[in-house]
C-alpha cells in the first residue's frame, strides 16, 4: 500500500490537490495522510501576557485543525468511497516542511501531493509559498505540485527534460515509471540545448536513461534552448498536450546552470500543468 502525504490548508487549492492525488491513483491501494499545520502568528504573541496568551491561541489552533480535518474526513467517506483507499489525520503545530520531514523519518512515505497558487498579480509573489518550501527542503521524496485550476483527467503524456549529464538510477524514476505505467502514459525526454552533440558520458546516460524506460511508451526530443528553459519546457508542453512535466531536483541542476534561474520554483510558477519534483537520491547519496 502507498502511503501519500496530503499537507492541507482546507483551501480550495489544497483540495484540488487532494482531488487530483485520488484520482491519479483510484486503482491503485493507498494511504492518504492528511496533514494540517499550524502556528500563532507573532503580531498575537506580543504584550505582557504571551505566555498565558500563547497556551490560549496554541488551544484554539489545535482546536480548529482537529475539526476542519474531521470534516474533511466526513466529507470524503461521504463523496469517496473506494474500498482501496484509506484515510489518516494528522494535525501538528509546527511548520508543514518540518512536519513532513518528521513524518519521512516515522514512515514509509512515496510521496507527497501539494497545491499551488500561482502568481499574485503583476508583482508574482511566490516566496511565501509553502509548496515551494518545501520543494526546498525535502530532497528524499517524491513532491507532485499541482496548479490551483488544474482539473485532472487522464495521465496520457509526460515530458522529462534532461541533457544527460547525471546518471539517472531506478530509484529516481520509480513514481513516474509508476504513474506512467498505471495510465499507460507516454513519456517524451525532452533535452534543451544550445547544441546537440552529446559526449560519450552523455551518451552512455541516455542509453542507460533508454533501458531504464523500457516497456513503457517513450520518444527522445530535442528543442533549441532559446529564452529560457521553463519557457522552452511549458512551450512543447502546449504543442504536445503535455499532462505532467518531471523534473529531477538536482543540485546545482543543468536548468540553473544553463538559465542562472530557478527552474524548478519558476516552473511551479508559471504553469497550469502538475510537476512533479524526483529527489534525484542517486546523486544526493554520491554526494
Amino acid at each position: 500500500m502507498k502511503n501519500i502525504i496530503l499537507p492541507t490548508d482546507f483551501s480550495d487549492n489544497a483540495w484540488n490537490a487532494i482531488f487530483t492525488a485520488l484520482k491519479i491513483f483510484e486503482n491503485v491501494d493507498c494511504n492518504f495522510i492528511l496533514l494540517n499545520t499550524y502556528e500563532p502568528k507573532m503580531t498575537n504573541l506580543l504584550g505582557k501576557k504571551s505566555r498565558e496568551r500563547l497556551g490560549v491561541i496554541y488551544d484554539s489552533l489545535s482546536e480548529n485543525s482537529n475539526i476542519q480535518l474531521d470534516k474533511s474526513i466526513q466529507y470524503l467517506s461521504q463523496n469517496h468511497k473506494r474500498t482501496n483507499h484509506e484515510f489518516e489525520l494528522v494535525s501538528v503545530s509546527n511548520n508543514v516542511d518540518q512536519a513532513i520531514n518528521q513524518l519521512l523519518l516515522e514512515r514509509e512515505i512515496d510521496l507527497i501531493v501539494m497545491g499551488t497558487k500561482g502568481a499574485s498579480g503583476a508583482k508574482e509573489v511566490f516566496m511565501g509559498s509553502n509548496t515551494v518550501r518545501v520543494i526546498k527542503k525535502i530532497r528524499f521524496c517524491p513532491i507532485l505540485a499541482v496548479p490551483d485550476e488544474h482539473d485532472f483527467k487522464r495521465l496520457n503524456a509526460v515530458v522529462f527534460p534532461t541533457n544527460f549529464t547525471h546518471v539517472i538510477g531506478e530509484e529516481d524514476l520509480q513514481s513516474i515509471l509508476e504513474m506512467a505505467s498505471i495510465w499507460n502514459a507516454k513519456i517524451n525526454v525532452l533535452q534543451i540545448a544550445e547544441e546537440y552533440v552529446l559526449s560519450e558520458m552523455q551518451k552512455k546516460n541516455k542509453e542507460l536513461l533508454s533501458k531504464r524506460l523500457n516497456g513503457l511508451d517513450h520518444q527522445f526530443h530535442r528543442v533549441e534552448m532559446w529564452n529560457n528553459v521553463a519557457d522552452a519546457v511549458n512551450d512543447f508542453s502546449k504543442k504536445e498536450d503535455i499532462d505532467l512535466i518531471v523534473l529531477i531536483n538536482y543540485p546545482h541542476t543543468f536548468l540553473e546552470k544553463l538559465t542562472r534561474e530557478s527552474v524548478i520554483r519558476k516552473m511551479a510558477f508559471h504553469t497550469k500543468i502538475p510537476i512533479l519534483i524526483l529527489p534525484g537520491i542517486q546523486s544526493l547519496i554520491s554526494n
